[in-house]
């Protein structure tokens, strides 16, 4: 797996460049001589956050299927007294 580094002038040049490169491995774009993002193959990026499926595949799936869906309670913080003054 190599690294590349390019600017974000020479990626937006060469946007097709970019995307072989980060077949090979991380493609580190920098602003201004400063790393700002990293493009990565899609497989790549499946395997550093573990996911398997894709969104496609979740809306995709059969109506037979269970989806575990537990989302974070918000409490009082989702309403605040509205200021009129």
């Amino acid at each position: 797996m190599s690294i590349t580094t390019i600017s974000s002038r020479e990626f937006n040049q060469d946007a097709s460049g970019a995307k072989k490169a980060a077949d090979k491995g991380p493609v580190i774009i920098t602003d201004r001589g400063r790393p700002a993002h990293v493009l990565l193959s899609f497989a790549d990026y499946q395997k550093l956050t573990g996911t398997r499926r894709s969104l496609l595949d979740v809306v995709a799936q059969n109506q037979d299927d269970d989806i575990d869906f537990d989302p974070p309670r918000m409490g009082d913080r989702i309403f605040r007294p509205i200021d009129f003054d």
